[in-house]
């Protein structure tokens, strides 16, 4: 974890990626206290916001699709093994959360690989189920490409408005207010999308 910290107080485009590679994953690297001040430092002149967005995705994409060729080979019972796993407890896992993840995907199906992107949660294990349903790699690409640039455009906003209005020695707790703010926003954007895409499946059958 001091690696992760050291890095997470050296912000450029290859911790960026990195880090958001690692968030990906199953290490515990919260993305909101890595682009988010990223993209303060961009308001300010030392990186462009958009490759921060850009190289951000990017890492997520790679971290995800590690996940995913995991999970696609090893099958379920491996996984489950490291999730209740000593490694797995120090990387925050669960067989549960896991659990979890695979229930979200079950029920929305594999629009979730988008969605699934926003939700505090879900966000960085979404990936496992898709391996275990062995759900098209590169339709899986294009969902989580999209729904992390999202989550990342979003909070790259929030960087780039604390910065003119918030000291650089207040910008972790702000980020921590703000941040409950934004997710409650997108827990409900994203049951209005699957709501949406229901409603639109069942008149697409009718």
């Amino acid at each position: 974890m001091n690696i992760i910290s050291s890095l997470l107080s050296n912000l450029n485009y290859g911790t960026i990626l990195f880090l958001m590679l690692l968030e990906s994953t199953v290490i515990p690297v919260p993305s909101e206290f890595v682009v988010t001040p990223a993209a303060y430092h961009a308001a300010g002149g030392d990186l462009d916001v958009w490759l921060v967005i850009l190289f951000a995705t990017i890492g997520a994409d790679l971290g995800a699709s590690i996940n995913y060729v995991v999970a696609y080979y090893v099958g379920r019972p491996v996984i489950y093994k490291f999730a209740n796993s000593k490694w797995g407890k120090m990387c925050l896992l669960s067989q549960e959360k896991v659990e979890k993840s695979e229930r979200y995907f079950d029920d929305h199906g594999i629009v979730a690989t988008l969605t699934g992107r926003l939700i505090p949660g879900i966000r960085h294990l979404i990936s496992i189920p898709a391996g275990l349903a062995k759900m098209n790699y590169w339709k899986f690409l294009l969902y989580t490409t999209i729904g992390a640039g999202v989550w990342h455009a979003i909070l790259a906003a929030l960087g780039w408005y604390l910065h003119a209005i918030v000291p650089e020695n207040q910008l972790d707790d702000k980020i921590v207010e703000y941040a409950e703010y934004i997710k409650l926003t997108i827990v409900a954007l994203v049951i209005l999308a699957i709501a949406y895409f229901i409603i639109k499946k069942i008149i697409k059958k009718k």
